[in-house]
This record gives structure tokens, sequence and C-alpha cells, in this order.
């Protein structure tokens, strides 16, 4: 498996706390191009030899906005089974959260963040289940439920289609504020 050519912006890039613009369809065959390339570029940054092989960090979920392409388009790329190498992905076009959970969750060890290259200590909070509204890549509207890892995911990437780097929800004064209130995964 070849690692595509993409460049992804790093956290000091303007263009990552704008607004991504929805997206009309059809798609052009750049869009399709550039969401392949996000698939392929996930899973092989979850396979560890390919991982050391391209000195890449591993990572679950991409926006186009990272890599400078300013359309609501995400994806995410998760192992079925640890250590399986085998992938479900998620393509998800113009999202939009319609509900979630009033339980709160966080990433106990930090979330991260492929245009982020360095460690953040602090809570993200995060609903542990969500309900989501997107498009696929022929422009059908579907509605997709997520709890736990997968719920992190879809929210930490529609948080960047908004601006909104992990980072910034961060309490800096107290980055471990209301820790007692969430359940940690």
């Amino acid at each position: 498996m070849e690692l595509p050519k993409i460049k992804i912006l790093n956290e000091k890039d303007h263009r990552l706390h704008q607004i991504s613009k929805k997206v009309d369809f059809p798609l052009s065959d750049q869009d399709k191009k550039m969401i392949d390339d996000m698939l392929v570029y996930l899973k092989i940054s979850q396979i560890e030899e390919l991982q050391q092989k391209y000195n890449i960090r591993a990572g679950w979920g991409l926006s186009a906005c990272q890599l400078g392409i300013m359309k609501r388009i995400f994806v995410v790329v998760e192992e079925t089974e640890p250590g399986s190498e085998v992938f479900k992905n998620y393509v998800l076009i113009n999202p939009k959260i319609l509900s979630h959970s009033e339980e709160q969750i966080y990433v106990g060890e930090g979330e991260g963040c492929l245009s982020v290259d360095r460690d953040i200590v602090g809570i993200v909070p995060r609903f542990a289940r969500i309900t989501i509204q997107a498009q696929d890549i022929d422009g059908n509207v579907f509605e997709l439920r997520a709890r736990e890892e997968l719920s992190i995911a879809f929210q930490h990437e529609i948080d960047h289609l908004n601006g909104i780097l992990f980072v910034d929800k961060i309490d800096r004064k107290n980055p471990f504020k209301d820790k007692e209130t969430m359940r940690e995964i």
C-alpha cells in the first residue's frame, strides 16, 4: 500500500480556524480522490509496520480542512478488532449532530490530532452518544448513531469543520475542570 501524497496542515495554520463550506453534489473527481486518499492515509497510519515505514502518526479521522480544502467533508477509519487490520470506513459530507446523550465522556490519555504534533494535557468534554445526519459520496442522506470512541472521533472532526481544534476546548486555567462529572474512556 502506497502512502498518498497529502499534506496535513499544522495547528498554526489559520485555515484550521475557519468554518468549512457546505458541499454541493455531484462531487468532483478531485473531491472523490481526496476522500480516497484520506481513507488510505488513515488505514496506513493504523497499521504499525506501515506507520513506521512512512514515519507517520496514527489517526482515526481526517477532515478536508486539515488538507486546506474548506469543505464539510470528513472521514473516519475504525479498526473493527484491535490488531486485525480490518477497517470500517466512514465518509460524512455536510454532517450535523441531530441529538446527543446527556452523559459526557473524555479520553483518559488525552485526545490527539494529526494537525497537533505535540502532547496536550487536559480534558475535552464529549457526548457519550450522538446521532448524526450526513450525506454519502452520492449525496444520499443518512443517519448514524455513534457511541464512545466513535462518537468522540465524529465530534472531533465536526469541530474541525467548524474551525475548532480539540486544544481550544481544554480549559487553560484548569485543564481537568469538571473531570468528576464525566466518565473516562
